[in-house]
């Protein structure tokens, strides 16, 4: 069983990566469960959201996905993605939204049923894109959020709107942010991304106007990258990256035609 507590599990780190921390559901500690899944095995895996343990040893600690995923064999990397974005729904699904009842964990924990009109209600899901735009000479646009630091750069994202496909949200986004308009729009994959709800949908687009001219809201500062510009960039260090765990490093890597290189 997998102790889960405010996104973050137990992980014994060593020279090869990382591993999690399993206890037996006599060990667990009391809070809600839920089944993460059965493997080829048979071995079935559960997770409960209550406080971590003590740490048994000095290699082991608390770490979340952005810290550890990376790191983390696919097996434990989707159980640990799986338990978090469960542990979070059932955080904040305590209540009917309907009457205001309150709601109880369903069999396998994921549903919670209406203790009132006995109501399933299932887990929630975000959709958002996440898009690497290129124009016309191939040269791909990247951004910086508001809230980040200088120099720290990735493709643009935001949330599916009600009634709007994944595609349109692509060009709308783009335009509200950088006024770029964009034409083509391409499914590319897609990346669970717990916090605490999203589904990231990935795409590639194709930018018909180019002229930038940015929100200032959300995005302070954006431009276009040939791979020469950005291959000095970063070796000079004058742009960081996002981690390498994530979708949006996955599309800028897509489009370089490789891993990126690390700052001198």
């Amino acid at each position: 069983m997998l102790v889960v507590q405010d996104g973050e599990a137990l992980a014994r780190f060593g020279d090869n990566g990382a591993e999690l921390l399993f206890v037996s559901p006599g060990q667990a500690p009391e809070g809600t469960r839920f089944l993460l899944g059965v493997d080829s095995a048979d071995v079935a895996y559960f997770g409960v959201a209550a406080a971590l343990p003590d740490a048994p040893d000095a290699t082991v600690r608390p770490a979340g996905l952005r810290t550890v995923g990376a790191v983390l064999s696919d097996r434990d990397a989707g159980l640990l993605t799986h338990a978090v974005a469960l542990a979070n729904w059932h955080a904040s699904a305590g209540f009917c939204p309907r009457c205001g009842a309150a709601t109880d964990p369903a069999p396998a924990g994921h549903i919670r049923r209406c203790s009132a009109e006995g109501t399933d209600i299932f887990p929630r899901i975000d959709p958002a894109v996440i898009m690497l735009i290129t124009d016309p000479g191939d040269r791909c646009l990247l951004a910086r959020n508001t809230r980040w630091p200088a120099g720290r750069v990735s493709v643009l994202a935001g949330f599916v709107e009600p009634g709007e496909s994944a595609e349109a949200a692509v060009a709308r986004e783009v335009r509200e942010e950088t006024g770029v308009v964009v034409g083509a729009v391409h499914y590319a994959a897609s990346q669970p991304w717990p916090m605490p709800f999203s589904l990231m949908l990935g795409f590639r687009g194709e930018a018909v106007e180019t002229r930038i001219e940015v929100d200032d809201d959300e995005i302070s500062e954006a431009a276009w990258y040939s791979r020469d510009d950005l291959r000095e960039a970063l070796v000079s260090g004058r742009l960081r990256m996002p981690p390498s765990l994530s979708i949006s490093r996955w599309l800028i890597e897509t489009w370089y035609g490789g891993p990126l290189p690390a700052s001198a």
